[in-house]
């Protein structure tokens, strides 16, 4: 279970090495935000579980997390609380507006593309399922993403 995760953060790795490169930066931290894979923990009494988060960024004491945006919003870092009742994790993102499958088939690219070009966002991966017409709002913005 854990060498899936491993693969993963190795990805997300070599995505922030990308982004770096690009912008010709050198990243002053990089937050791991494990989520969608299930890991081997230790509840507070000590217990042994695996804990899937779906849905869920881990938010230990003191961790700092990702709650993403949309392809064109902006995402928030966050720092866990440690609440055992919630294993450690908290929510990382409103949710969809849709499937996915039907973001591809509804949204239309061309405003997309105008949406990205408005807010100068240079995308350099992701899709429609991503876009703010697809990804649900945050209850903080009047129900539109952040």
């Amino acid at each position: 279970m854990n060498l899936a995760g491993d693969y993963a953060s190795a990805n997300h790795h070599e995505i922030h090495n990308k982004i770096a490169r690009a912008l010709n930066l050198k990243p002053v931290m990089m937050i791991e935000n494990h989520h969608n894979f299930a890991w081997k923990e230790q509840l507070a009494d000590g217990t042994a579980v695996m804990v899937h988060r779906k849905g869920a960024t881990p938010a230990g004491e003191g961790v700092l997390g990702i709650i993403p945006g949309s392809m064109s919003t902006p995402g928030f870092v966050v720092r866990g609380k440690g609440d055992a009742a919630s294993i450690n994790s908290a929510s990382h993102g409103a949710g969809r507006l849709m499937s996915r499958s039907a973001a591809f088939k509804t949204v239309d690219p061309k405003a997309v593309a105008a949406n990205l070009a408005d807010k100068r966002i240079t995308l350099m991966g992701s899709d429609l399922d991503r876009s703010a017409d697809g990804v649900q709002g945050y209850p903080c913005c009047d129900g539109r993403p952040a």
